[in-house]
């Protein structure tokens, strides 16, 4: 594992500038070369050999869905045949308001779900539409099911290293 005080500098100062987020302008990588005396195509090449290498894993935007009017945020976890888990999750990934998909581990007795997808409503009853068109995807593949709401926004950082 890489230890942050073994950082190329140019490397450390990028992480720095954007480890609380990219800045939300047209061209944030300009602006971020810009603060620290690079180019924008400097910047974009070390961010990706970055992640190429596994410094960091991902450059994504991460939505405050309750600003955004989404107060119904649910983790929907079926119960499906391991055999078919990957190519129903496929199915699952592909409807337009879920935002992410995957397999975990079932913990039985009490745990007996395997695929996972969450979704984001404004209203209850979009919520339920969501969820019932995900159990039509998987059709009588389904053997049970369970939303698990949120109830508060947790905090989603990483890494962050100082001066």
């Amino acid at each position: 594992m890489l230890r942050p005080s073994s950082l190329d500098p140019i490397d450390r100062q990028i992480i720095q500038a954007t480890q609380s987020g990219l800045p939300l302008v047209a061209e944030p990588y300009q602006a971020v070369a810009e603060q620290l005396g690079l180019s924008a195509r400097t910047v974009m090449l070390c961010l990706a050999e970055m992640q190429q290498t596994g410094v960091i894993r991902r450059i994504a935007a991460v939505p405050n869905h309750y600003k955004l009017g989404y107060r119904y945020n649910g983790m929907t976890v079926w119960d499906v045949e391991d055999r078919l888990v990957d190519a129903l999750g496929q199915q699952v990934a592909k409807l337009p308001f879920v935002s992410h998909c995957y397999r975990r581990p079932r913990h039985l007795p009490d745990w007996p779900y395997n695929l996972f997808a969450m979704v984001h409503a404004k209203t209850e009853q979009d919520a339920e539409r969501q969820v019932a068109m995900i159990a039509e995807r998987l059709g009588e593949h389904a053997r049970a099911h369970e939303v698990l709401y949120s109830t508060k926004i947790l905090k989603k950082t990483g890494l962050r290293i100082g001066g």
